[in-house]
Formats: structure tokens, C-alpha cells, sequence
């Protein structure tokens, strides 16, 4: 027998004997999915959907920051500072013997057009650090506390200028600092994008547990009872939207009195939004509905004395969660996207009030844009949120149904 025969028969019993030990890993892998719950297997094949775990990190990321805005928000709000108005961002710099620092700005007006404009002063830094000391705010409106998370280090500031000055007592307040730049009126753009972050991402939670409410009960109802008022309910259901949103929007906003408190605009629009987006899941669950009524769990628990509302909130409905789920997960964007349209065209949230749409107001000027261009700061947070909920929602969708091959 020649030598490649041997080489030959050598590699068919290898794979001989590797055929089994395949087969049994198959085996058992099968048999370990199969003791795992519907849960386990749509969080196991959640995770390997990269991309939609790390959108899951942003989201959860955009929303601590969110509910802890005035800890991360280097100032209020609300601050006010003319001199430093429509100030360029400023980058931070980093030295061992400096640590982080920004060279303060000057402001200069060109003396043909009269037009304002920012230098760098190279020989002034203003000093920079973490948790530093600033200004004064309650958290959750009970914990009172002057620490920021990023900041003007105001004590370093004070040290050093008080040796430049050698002991004199004469004191300047700290310059400004703006990592995104500022608007017409000196305001930090950074702190006002996380103090609008709370709107513009709360909105979109409450807006999802009122279309979840009222989607689940009329389509559950939809689809479990059937005949005239599933009828009834769908005409309904084609009626509202048949309505083009844009008009309705503006004769919602004529209608809203103008005196009213900025809490009770917040939850109109979010009641307006929840009315206009709540179809889509009622036709979701009526679908579902009207493929597991007859299944044999469902007719045995009628069988048994069940309740119709048993039978549909606590058999049917917890059937299909997953779906539901992911409905909602989708339909996020739409109400951040709709909040922001509404007060970017003033038909929504108003000033005082901070989100992301009343800061796009400002870009109604072109030219605002054209010399400004970091107003459109809020839109980058848009699409990176929406973004996120899309992949988001992808994930899941693919991980809702974990017996399916992909």
C-alpha cells in the first residue's frame, strides 16, 4: 500500500471518529435551547446582535445623563452671559504641568462691517477639571449640591490669579467656558442639550405607556371580539389617520391657551402625540388576536368558567409581549421626531421651556446656520437617539422570535 493510501485512509477515520463528537455537540447544544424559556433565548440571541447592545449602552447612556442633567451640565439652563454671545467652542488642551485647560477668548469687532468676532488668548488659560465646584442646583429638587461633572475649576483659578497678582485683593469673576459654543444670548449649548434631553426623551416614554394602553385594549378588543365592533374600530382606526398631521397639529396649538403653565403644554402635546400614534400597535395586537383566539389554551380556558378579559389580558396578550416590545421600541423615534417638529415650527413646547426642538429654533435663520453652525448641536443628538431606537428595535425584533433561523 502506497504512502498517500495510507494518508488517505488515515484522514477518512479522522473525520470518522470528529463526525460523532460533532453530532453529540449539536445534541447537546439543542438541548440546552431547549431547556432555556422563551426569555433566556431571546436575551441570548439579543447579545449577538452587536449592534443593537451598543445602541442599548447609548440609549441607557443618553438617559442617566438625562435624569442627572444639572450634575453634568457644566452651568444652568438659564445662564446668561451677553459678552460671550454666539461664542465658538472651545477645545480642551491638555499638559502635565497645566492638566486640562482652555486659552480664554477675547471679544473684537471687525471695524469696516462692525461684526463681532472671538481670538484666542494664548498667555491667559483657564483651568479645567473634574467635579469642580459651580453653580448651586437641587437634584430631583431635594438633594442640594455645586458639583459638575466637567467644569471651570474656579478654585485653581483663583489661586493662580491671585499669585499672577500678588496678593492683591481684587478678585475677577472665571471666564466662560463653552465645549460647544454658545447662542445669541451667551447660553451654554452643552448644558441646554442635556436639560433638553429631558424633555425630548421623556416625551417619548410617556407618549409609549399611553399608545401601549389604548393599543392593547381597543385592538385586543378588536381582535377578541370580532364582528361589528371589530368593524367599528377599524373604520375608527382609518379615520384617524387619515387626518394629515401637520393641520391638525396647528389647530391643536391654536386651541391651547397661551397662559397655560409649561407643565400642562408638556402633557398636551403628549397626550396629542399618544392620540395620533397609538393605531399602529391596536393593528398589531388585533392581527395577533385574531390568530391565537382558537388556539386550544385559549379555548380551554373559556371552557373552564375564564373571564373575556382573562382570557384576553391575561392569556392572549402575555403571549406575544416580545412583539409588543419591539412595536414600541420603533415607535419611540416617531414621538421624539414629533415633539421636535412641533416646536421647531412653535406649535409645541415654548420658551422657557429647554428641548431639543426649542433649540432648533434658532436655526430658522439660514444665516444663523451659515456663521453658527454649532446651533445644529440638537439635531446630532436626534439622530443619533433615533438611530440607536431604530437598531434597537432591529435587535429585538430579531431576537422576538428565537425559533427562527436567521
Amino acid at each position: 500500500m502506497t504512502k498517500s493510501q495510507n494518508n488517505s485512509n488515515d484522514q477518512i477515520s479522522n473525520e470518522k471518529a470528529i463526525e460523532p463528537s460533532i453530532r453529540n455537540n449539536e445534541m447537546t447544544r439543542e438541548a440546552d435551547l431547549g431547556a432555556m424559556s422563551q426569555w433566556d433565548l431571546i436575551r441570548t440571541r439579543f447579545v449577538k446582535h452587536r449592534l443593537a447592545v451598543v445602541s442599548l449602552y447609548v440609549i441607557s447612556l443618553l438617559y442617566f445623563i438625562a435624569l442627572f442633567a444639572p450634575f453634568f451640565a457644566p452651568y444652568s439652563d438659564i445662564r446668561r452671559s451677553a459678552e460671550y454671545s454666539y461664542a465658538p467652542p472651545q477645545i480642551p488642551s491638555f499638559s502635565f504641568s497645566d492638566g486640562f485647560y482652555v486659552n480664554a477668548i477675547e471679544v473684537q469687532k471687525d471695524p469696516v462691517t462692525l461684526r463681532k468676532y472671538y481670538v484666542e488668548d494664548s498667555f491667559e488659560k483657564v483651568p479645567l477639571g473634574f467635579f469642580v465646584k459651580g453653580e448651586s442646583y437641587r437634584m430631583f429638587w431635594l438633594i442640594k449640591s455645586d458639583r459638575h461633572f466637567f467644569g471651570v475649576n474656579q478654585e485653581k483659578w483663583k489661586r493662580n490669579l491671585v499669585e499672577s497678582k500678588a496678593g492683591s485683593e481684587e478678585m475677577e469673576a472665571p471666564p466662560s467656558f463653552y465645549l460647544l459654543g454658545a447662542d445669541r444670548y451667551g447660553r451654554d449649548i452643552l448644558s441646554r442639550v442635556f436639560f433638553g434631553s429631558r424633555i425630548s426623551l421623556s416625551i417619548g416614554l410617556v407618549s409609549i405607556a399611553i399608545t401601549f394602553i389604548l393599543g392593547s385594549f381597543i385592538g385586543g378588543i378588536s381582535g377578541y371580539v370580532g364582528g361589528t365592533v371589530d368593524t367599528l374600530i377599524q373604520r375608527l382606526i382609518e379615520i384617524i389617520n387619515s387626518f394629515p398631521h401637520l393641520p391638525l397639529w396647528m389647530a391643536i396649538a391654536a386651541i391651547v391657551p397661551s397662559d397655560w403653565p409649561p407643565l400642562r403644554v408638556y402633557f398636551s402635546i403628549t397626550i396629542v402625540l399618544s392620540f395620533l400614534n397609538w393605531t399602529g400597535l391596536a393593528r398589531v395586537v388585533r392581527g395577533k388576536i385574531l390568530s391565537l383566539r382558537e388556539e386550544e389554551y385559549a379555548v380551554a380556558a373559556r371552557l373552564l368558567g375564564a373571564s373575556h378579559g382573562r382570557v384576553l389580558f391575561r392569556h392572549l396578550l402575555p403571549g406575544f409581549t416580545s412583539h409588543i416590545i419591539v412595536t414600541l421600541t420603533l415607535s419611540i423615534p416617531g414621538m421624539i421626531l414629533g415633539e421636535t417638529a412641533l416646536s421647531f415650527l412653535g406649535l409645541g413646547l415654548k420658551a422657557p421651556i429647554v428641548s431639543w426642538g426649542v433649540m432648533l429654533q434658532d436655526c430658522l435663520n439660514l444665516q444663523v446656520i451659515g456663521d453658527y453652525p454649532w446651533h445644529l448641536m440638537p439635531v446630532v443628538m436626534i439622530i443619533m437617539t433615533v438611530l440607536s431606537f431604530n437598531f434597537l428595535g432591529d435587535g429585538l425584533r430579531d431576537a422576538a422570535d428565537p425559533y427562527s433561523s436567521r
